[in-house]
Order: structure tokens, then sequence, then C-alpha cells
């Protein structure tokens, strides 16, 4: 659950808040599910939609808190500003440029970096062929390294 909200959440968004969001949607309305085979997609659908709806009525927050200066916890460090980037830092970064990739990129390659998911376990949860997830994967990375690398000059400069 994490991985596809995180591949799928506005990066002002709490994972924490959406994980307990997705617990009452799925208590809420567990009973509507008919087919009991289709629980995962169906979760997958809750949590994205959990996502989606977190993005929409936080969307204004998030630009009026910004504009106002109080929140830079997801901000960038001023140029000029020499510190060495812990684990954490860098992390955080990569999750930030992951939030770049297209939607059928980032969603596979989170599932397979946060939760070692198998590339069969990947085509499951989002219904494609075993090859697709590969290759995916594969592209989302290279697309992920590019992004990390244009992020590297840009600082630089």
């Amino acid at each position: 659950m994490a991985a596809i909200l995180l591949a799928h959440k506005p990066r002002w968004v709490d994972l924490d808040d959406l994980l307990q969001e997705v617990a009452v949607a799925v208590v809420r309305k567990i009973g509507e599910l008919r087919d009991p085979k289709s629980v995962r997609p169906w979760l997958r659908t809750v949590a994205i939609n959990a996502a989606h709806a977190a993005g929409r009525s936080g969307a204004r927050r998030s630009r009026d808190v910004s504009l106002a200066g109080e929140d830079h916890s997801d901000s960038v460090r001023p140029r000029g500003l020499s510190t060495v980037p812990t684990g954490l830092d860098e992390g955080r970064r990569l999750m930030e440029l992951a939030a770049q990739l297209p939607d059928g990129y980032r969603e596979p390659l989170l599932l397979k970096a946060v939760q070692n998911l198998s590339y069969r376990e990947i085509g499951n949860i989002l219904m494609l062929p075993e090859t697709t997830i590969e290759t995916r994967i594969a592209r989302g990375r290279r697309m992920l390294r590019e992004l990390a690398q244009q992020a590297h000059v840009e600082a630089a400069e």
C-alpha cells in the first residue's frame, strides 16, 4: 500500500495520513466487494483514489502555506549552503525526483525499490505482463538517473 501511495500522492501529503484514510475506506466499503479474487486490484484503486483526493483537497492549502512562507520542509536548500547530504536527504531527493516520472513508470519503480517486489508480483498488482514491468522499471530507472543528473547540474550552476 505504501509504495502505491508514494507513487501517486502529492509531495505535501503525509503518507501516514493516507494509509489511515485507506484503512477507513477499506473498513467502510469492504462489504461492497463482490469478488474476493479482486481484493488486490480493489485495494490499489482505493489507495490511488485516496491519494488523488488528498491531492485535490490539499492543493489549495499547500499553495497558501508555500506563498505565506510558513512551510519549508519540502523546499530545496538555498544555493551556497554547504552541507553534506545524509542518506535521508538523498532518499528524500530521489523520492521528489521519482514523483516527476510518468505514472506508468513511477509506480512499478517504487513497488520494486520500496517494497522489493518481484516483477511477477508487480505485474499481478498492476495487471500487466512481467516483460512490460521489466521494461518500465528499466526505463523508469533511466529517467530517474537523467533527472538526478539534471538536478545535480542545475545545483552546481
